[in-house]
């Protein structure tokens, strides 16, 4: 997946049906940019050209990956097992 506004991409580890996160993560947004509550969040293990980290993004703010590559960052195998045909395959049995 894409940033609609900011230049990252990412692969969706975990869903949560509305928004989730705290009133300040919430506020440090934006305005102008501030997406609605009432929709699916998404949390990426996502990159850009500088770094890897985990973000939180919601629907309206994603977009397809039309590059389709691998993404290189340093948590997926802790979470997928495999890159086949443009998507991750998440392990059966997580490690810890």
């Amino acid at each position: 997946m894409r940033h609609r506004l900011f230049d990252f991409r990412g692969v969706v580890f975990d869903i949560d049906p509305v928004f989730a996160n705290s009133e300040e993560w919430y506020a440090a947004i934006p305005a102008n940019v501030r997406p609605r509550r009432d929709q699916p969040f998404y949390h990426l293990l996502a990159e850009n050209g500088e770094s890897s980290y985990v973000a939180y993004v919601s629907q309206q703010n994603l977009l397809a990956d039309s590059g389709g590559g691998p993404v290189e960052h340093p948590q997926l195998a802790e979470l997928f097992d495999e890159f086949t045909n443009g998507r991750y395959r998440m392990r059966r049995k997580l490690t810890h």
